[in-house]
């Protein structure tokens, strides 16, 4: 979809990689600028780097600058994931590369944004998502808040926002603009994740109050222990499907069951359900729910979603050379796209150093 798109990305950590794979899956020639010596994170190889061309360049040298611009001058888009002024003290600031490339859009990733009391701070998905309100409802209510590991704000709030935001530039550029400076902050994109969590709210459906709202409280809407130490989740909004989960269980019949959407009853009906889900293991579980609308679903780790059978179908996961990796999504025309090879770093930097020489 994106072919003939180009993409300098300067080497980061987190969402700003993760964008860029995702334009590289997407069609786009995408071409990371990675420093000599890699971070203790990243290794010499990161699966954020598939489908991407690998240039090692030292931005303290005059030389080894000078290439950097000429990859700006010829790219479409670029993308970065450092501090606020880093760029800009490397001589490679928005104001430096618009000035020799007026149509680049420049894609800009930080947590807390380009401006504002912290901009300069340090911090990481969680604070982001504190900070933001995204994380206000991410547990069951009298535990502490822990969403899924960089997901919610690094990947969600962060690097999704940051490609669309490179999109809409693109289109922008395409149509006569300017090229664009994109400020994707993941205070901001997580924030604006809580659209839908505040319009069910408008609605009076969920409540400012943890524990207490449609999608945070019920007995209905949460995950329950197995008997294995495993977990099984269960969100069954719908009153058909709620219906179905109490006959498939058994208990359609049991009045302390029966109300639905009564919040005082809910702690007791969730302690009642804990106990029923502890008696058996995940598998009996599984198997119980499997084919019915239930909206009831086991809880896998990224190695057993792997061989699950829906995930299986559809080659949600792979392994080539056995490193287990999601595959590209989303699907155009229901095609399925395996993942690109993951380069070595500077793998192909006098490739395009000498393409740069010969244009």
């Amino acid at each position: 979809m994106l072919s003939g798109v180009r993409v300098v990305e300067f080497e980061g950590l987190g969402p700003a990689p993760f964008a860029g794979m995702m334009l590289a899956d997407l069609g786009a020639e995408v071409i990371v600028v990675h420093r000599p010596t890699p971070s203790p994170l990243t290794g010499e190889q990161s699966l954020l780097d598939r489908g991407k061309r690998s240039i090692t360049l030292d931005l303290k040298s005059p030389a080894d600058l000078g290439v950097a611009r000429a990859l700006c001058d010829r790219a479409d888009a670029l993308i970065e994931g450092l501090r606020p002024g880093v760029m800009e003290r490397l001589g490679l600031g928005p104001e430096t590369c618009h000035a020799r490339n007026p149509a680049l859009v420049y894609g800009r990733m930080t947590g807390w944004g380009q401006d504002g009391p912290r901009a300069d701070q340090a911090g990481h998905d969680l604070n982001y998502l504190a900070t933001s309100g995204a994380l206000w409802h991410a547990s069951a209510p009298g535990e502490p808040p822990f969403p899924p590991p960089t997901m919610l704000g690094d990947i969600g709030g962060g690097a999704l926002y940051l490609v669309a935001g490179v999109l809409a530039g693109l289109l922008a550029v395409r149509g006569g603009a300017p090229g664009p400076v994109v400020d994707a902050a993941i205070v901001d994109g997580s924030a604006h994740m809580t659209a839908l969590l505040m319009a069910l709210r408008q609605a009076g459906s969920m409540s400012a109050r943890r524990g207490e709202g449609l999608l945070d409280g019920p007995h209905w809407a949460r995950c329950y222990a197995c008997a294995d130490g495993g977990f099984i989740s269960v969100q069954c909004v719908e009153p058909q499907f709620y219906a179905a989960f109490l006959a498939v269980l058994g208990l359609d019949d049991t009045p302390a069951l029966a109300e639905q959407h009564d919040p005082g009853q809910w702690p007791r009906q969730t302690a009642q359900l804990a106990g029923v889900f502890a008696a058996e293991p995940v598998a009996h579980w599984a198997a119980l729910f499997d084919g019915t609308d239930a909206c009831v679903a086991p809880v896998l780790s990224p190695d057993a979603a792997a061989q699950e059978p829906h995930m299986r179908a559809r080659g949600v996961w792979q392994a080539p050379g056995g490193v287990l990796q999601p595959a590209p999504a989303p699907r155009f025309d229901g095609a399925r796209r395996d993942p690109a090879p993951v380069p070595r770093r500077g793998q192909h930097s006098q490739e395009i150093r000498d393409e740069l020489g010969r244009s």
